[in-house]
């Protein structure tokens, strides 16, 4: 029994492996207690009750929530003396080029709570100033009264020389000040590399977060059984051990989004699609990204405005979700989101005190929400309270109900649209190329008119689109990321002498792997090198082999348009990447057998027109549809627009394409 749990802003979404059979569930979230639905929704889906659990796959929101509303831990800085602005100083970055007064979000550590400490070393990690204990216990002094859930330490070179980092974290553990040693946060162990204020940036991060995902994480180990083990999703889409979390918090920042990530490459490439944009539209948001082969982590992103050098997928999010709420701003103009309804109150349709107007609501308003069959039937709607919301909307502006929910549509679709571009088309990708795949409880409902304008010319809905954050969680293998600064001239005298530095990372690997309880005919490792021009400023990941040199020459002229064989190549970063296969639920394909489908009715649009209506369960491999149309399921609806045909493929997918 191993189960795969996501909890949204407005829904937990959960699958089941009991031996190779899927079982999926679908129950509103607990925004208070996030845990609460998960467990209540595990002992539901779960033959026997949570007794019967083997193993929990977990995508999480909390350190991403704690970042956003700024709800994580009161945090200090310890930093070599002359350093303590670092945080404030940052890269003096432009965000918007033309904006004349940008609004730079403020370090996640008070200055008050930022400390310095006498020492140095230089750049070779030789000591300069040797570390004044004394001096160190003064401002341990000053941090005692400070009331502080965890420390970060980040030193000038320390990810050359860790020494100076342990001993102050060994000085503040012998004085007591923390009461546990994990939340002493060290950068030579979160992130060994240099730039010195994105390593200090990370750090923040992670000890901004841990201590709370550190009581999360605990409270759900008490809660499930103790033969059921734990797994957290991480930002680059793997998935790690609940105690690794509690040394690498950071790393689940994107957790929930990179389940859906993975879990639609996974169907997509087993259908023959593997140039892929993501569209998964829950409640609360909307996360758009772009797979051209395979999934490929980013080394570096940023979290509401704030550097982190931790791998991530890269995933474009944006406020639009079915709860989105819509509203008339200022100058009279209709606005979508960012701001959502959520799982309390929720849309007007949910029927529990919702009066402002959602983009679930104008879906309901021009009847692509059916009363009879939202979530299986188990959920009523209320189709007034929904058209009160909008018709409080449309007032103001003069327009009729049914324009304005189109308009609330619209809207969506072009924030949707443009989230599209900033993945492909601002990356130098033409989104004709790809797939859209949608997903997520109103994914399927956006997707065609969004593709629309785009000239996408395919939209994959799969079998179960709902809850694919949640099945993706049970396709993710375990990852383990470890990585070493090397800053020296790359030459193949260099490379070889690089192999020891490489033998000591896999071995390290290796043996996080074994904690993972991954045999060893499982493991995966990948060895690459960050390298540049000497000179530049950024680096390009390039496979570590005997060609590393030709590879970063050609890979250069691939990215940039040209090359500089003659110019010296500098190696920044050494990095290992370790995988572990786990057990996957196997999807086999059917035959298929053209047909066109049967529909269970129709119903007037308020547009005009007819609405075929049709059962997704009723639709086998081989059948086909056209015309608007609203096929249901208990985790989605995937509305089919005039003008659009779908098909079902040998592996239950939706394939809807332009007619």
């Amino acid at each position: 029994m191993r189960a795969g749990v996501d909890i949204g802003g407005t829904f937990t979404d959960l699958v089941l492996n009991a031996g190779g059979r899927l079982r999926i569930h679908k129950l509103l979230s607990s925004p208070d207690r996030p845990e609460r639905s998960m467990l209540a929704g595990l002992e539901t889906i779960t033959p026997g009750g949570l007794a019967a659990l083997r193993q929990v796959a977990h995508g999480s929101t909390v350190a991403t929530n704690a970042i956003l509303e700024r709800k994580g831990a009161r945090a200090a800085l310890l930093t070599t003396a002359g350093f303590r602005d670092l945080l404030f100083i940052g890269r003096q970055d432009r965000p918007r080029l033309y904006d004349i007064h940008p609004t730079i979000p403020p370090p996640l550590i008070a200055r008050e709570r930022c400390y310095e400490v006498q020492e140095r070393l230089d750049h070779r990690g030789d000591v300069l100033t040797a570390l004044d204990l004394a001096a160190l216990d003064r401002v341990l002094d000053h941090l005692a009264g400070d009331q502080v859930d965890s420390i970060a330490v980040c030193l000038l070179f320390s990810y050359v020389n860790a020494e100076h980092e342990r001993r102050v974290k060994a000085r503040i553990l012998e004085r007591g000040i923390i009461e546990h040693d994990w939340q002493v946060v060290l950068s030579s162990e979160v992130l060994p590399e240099f730039r010195e204020y994105e390593r200090a940036s990370t750090i923040a991060l992670e000890a901004y977060v841990r201590p709370v995902m550190t009581r999360y994480i605990g409270e759900l180990e008490r809660a499930l059984p103790a033969a059921a083990s734990l797994r957290i999703m991480k930002s680059d889409g793997g998935v790690m051990r609940a105690e690794r979390v509690r040394q690498q918090a950071i790393h689940t920042a994107l957790s929930g989004p990179a389940a859906g990530v993975m879990g639609a490459f996974h169907l997509a490439k087993t259908a023959g699609f593997d140039r892929i944009i993501s569209l998964d539209m829950g409640g609360t948001s909307t996360d758009v990204a772009l797979i051209d082969g395979r999934p490929t982590p980013r080394p570096e992103s940023a979290i509401d405005g704030l550097p982190t050098r931790v791998r991530m997928l890269d995933i474009e999010t944006i406020g639009a979700g079915g709860g989105s709420l819509a509203r008339v701003d200022a100058g009279g103009a209709l606005r979508v989101g960012p701001e959502s309804a959520g799982a309390k109150p929720g849309p007007a349709v949910y029927g529990l005190g919702g009066a402002q107007a959602t983009l679930s609501d104008a879906n309901a308003v021009l009847g692509r929400l059916d009363a009879e069959h939202f979530l299986g039937g188990a959920m009523a709607l209320d189709l007034a309270a929904g058209a009160r919301a909008l018709a409080d909307l449309a007032r103001p502006i003069g327009l009729s109900i049914e324009e304005t929910a189109k308009g609330v549509i619209d809207i969506a679709n072009v924030n949707i649209e443009r989230a599209i571009r900033r993945v492909s088309i601002a990356r130098g990708y033409d989104p004709r190329d790809f797939t859209l795949v949608a997903f997520g409880g109103a994914g399927p409902l956006q997707a065609c008119e969004a593709a629309q304008r785009l000239d996408i010319p395919r939209v994959l809905v799969p079998e179960s689109p709902g809850v694919l954050c949640a099945l993706g969680l049970l396709l993710a293998d375990v990852a383990v990321d470890y990585s070493r600064s090397i800053m020296r001239e790359a030459t193949p005298a260099s490379l070889i002498q690089l192999e020891a530095i490489k033998r000591e990372l896999l071995a390290l690997a290796e043996a996080e792997l074994r904690k993972e309880q991954v045999a060893e005919a499982d493991m995966r490792f990948a060895v690459s090198l960050d390298m540049r021009y000497e000179g530049q400023a950024y680096e390009l990941n390039i496979d570590f082999d005997e060609r590393a040199i030709e590879a970063f020459h050609d890979a250069h002229e691939r990215t940039y348009g040209h090359a500089i064989r003659w110019r010296a190549v500098e190696i920044v970063n050494l990095r290992v990447n370790g995988s572990g296969a786990v057990e996957k639920p196997a999807f086999n394909q059917a035959a298929t057998i053209a047909r066109e489908a049967a529909p269970i009715g129709e119903k007037a649009a308020p547009t005009g027109g007819a609405i075929k209506l049709f059962e997704r369960t009723d639709l086998k491999p081989g059948a086909r549809l056209s015309g608007e149309a609203l096929i249901f399921q208990l985790d989605s609806t995937t509305y089919v627009p005039a003008g659009w045909r779908a098909r079902v493929d040998g592996y239950k997918n939706l394939l809807l394409e332009r007619d």
